[in-house]
C-alpha cells in the first residue's frame, strides 16, 4: 500500500514508519522541512504540490500539530490549536479534491479529550467529555476544546469515498530517545519517579508496537469508522505505573513531589503539569469490542520489555565505545 503521513516525522511517526515500511509498504512523510528520501514538503496549512502524494495512495495517516511538550501559554495553546484544525482541514480538501481518494483517513486525536476523573474508566461509548469538571485548572478545557476542534474539523470533511477514523491515543510508549518514555525512565534513573500529588491520577498509555498493530487493524476493518481510542485495556494510577518503570529498571525508591514541586519541574522542562497531573482513564472499547488483542496490556509487562531494549542500545553503545578505545 502507498501510506502518507502528514506531520510524520515526530517520535509517532518515526515508529509508524519504521513499521510500515519493514511490512512492505511505501511511506511517503509530509513535513515542513524534507532532509531525507520519501519526505514531501507541505505548510500544513495551504494546498499546493504535495496533494499529488495524497491522490492515488491508499491511506493517509495525518499527525500534524504542534508538540505538547511545552508550556501552556495562551500563545502555545493557540498554535496547537491552529495547527491541528488547519492540518486537518487542508488534508481534508486534498482529499476531497483527490481524482482516486484514499480508502481511509486516521486521523491523530488525544485521549485528552475525556475529562479529569477518578471514579470509571473512559471509552468511546460512556466516557465524559472533558471541559467542565471542577476543580482543575481553567486551561484544562481549552485542551479538551482543542481535541474536539480536531476531531470536527475531520468529520466536517467532504470526503464520502474515504472512511474516516479519529484516534483518540494516549501516551505512545517507545525506547526511541526524546519520547515520553525517555523522560520518565529518565525521572525514575534519577530517583525521581515517585508520586506526583499523591500518585491516585491515572495514567493511559500505549505500547509502540500495539500502536502500530492497531494502526493495521483499524485500516483493514472497513466496519470501524469514527473515534477509536488507542490506550491499553489496563490504565493505572500514576503511583503505581511509576513503582513498575523503577522495577523494570532496578530503582528502589522515587521521591515523591508535592504538585508545587510539581509546577517547578514542568517549568524546568519546558513542559506542563496537565500532563503529569489530569487524571486519563481511559479504555479501549471499541478496539475490544472488534477483536483487537494487545500483545502488552499490562503496563510491567510493557515497561521490563521497552527497559530491555534501552538497555541493549546502551550497551551496545558502550561496547561500541570500548572497542574504539
Amino acid at each position: 500500500m502507498k501510506i502518507v503521513i502528514p506531520g510524520g516525522t515526530g517520535q509517532v511517526g518515526a515508529v509508524l514508519k519504521r513499521a510500515l515500511e519493514a511490512a512492505g509498504h511505501e511511506v511517503v512523510v509530509l513535513t515542513r522541512r524534507p532532509s531525507r528520501a520519501g519526505e514531501v514538503p507541505w505548510d500544513g496549512r495551504t494546498l499546493g504540490p504535495w496533494t499529488a502524494a495524497v491522490d492515488g495512495s491508499d491511506v493517509v495517516i495525518n499527525l500534524a500539530g504542534r508538540t505538547v511538550s511545552c508550556r501552556y501559554t495562551a500563545a502555545n495553546l493557540n498554535e496547537m490549536m491552529d495547527s491541528r484544525v488547519d492540518s486537518t482541514r487542508v488534508v481534508g480538501a486534498a482529499i476531497a479534491g483527490a481524482a482516486r481518494p484514499p480508502r481511509v483517513w486516521l486521523q491523530m486525536s488525544t485521549a485528552t479529550v475525556y475529562a479529569h476523573r477518578f471514579d470509571a474508566p473512559n471509552d468511546e461509548i460512556s466516557g465524559v467529555i472533558g471541559g467542565t469538571e471542577p476543580g482543575v485548572p481553567d486551561y484544562w478545557a481549552y485542551s479538551v476544546e482543542i481535541a474536539k476542534a480536531w476531531e470536527r474539523a475531520q468529520q466536517q470533511a467532504e470526503t464520502p469515498a474515504t472512511r474516516k477514523v479519529a484516534l483518540r491515543s494516549a501516551m505512545v510508549m517507545s525506547p526511541d530517545p526524546g519520547g515520553v518514555f525517555a523522560v520518565l525512565l529518565g525521572m525514575a534513573r534519577l530517583g525521581l519517579g515517585g508520586p506526583v500529588a499523591g500518585g491516585a491520577q491515572y495514567v493511559s498509555w500505549i505500547h509502540e508496537h500495539d500502536f502500530v498493530r492497531a494502526v493495521e487493524f483499524l485500516i483493514d476493518r472497513e466496519d470501524i469508522a469514527g473515534p477509536v481510542n488507542l490506550a491499553a485495556p489496563h490504565p493505572l494510577p500514576q503511583r503505581a505505573f511509576m513503582r513498575a518503570l523503577r522495577s523494570a529498571w532496578g530503582v528502589p525508591v522515587g521521591l515523591p513531589a508535592t504538585k508545587w514541586m510539581a509546577e517547578v519541574g514542568a517549568f524546568a522542562l519546558r513542559s506542563d503539569t496537565e500532563l503529569l497531573l489530569k487524571s486519563r482513564r481511559v479504555v479501549p472499547g471499541r478496539l475490544t469490542r472488534t477483536g483487537f488483542e494487545f500483545e502488552y496490556a499490562q503496563w510491567p509487562q510493557a515497561a521490563d520489555e521497552l527497559v530491555r531494549r534501552v538497555r541493549r542500545v546502551r550497551d551496545r553503545v558502550g561496547g561500541g565505545a570500548a572497542a574504539r578505545r
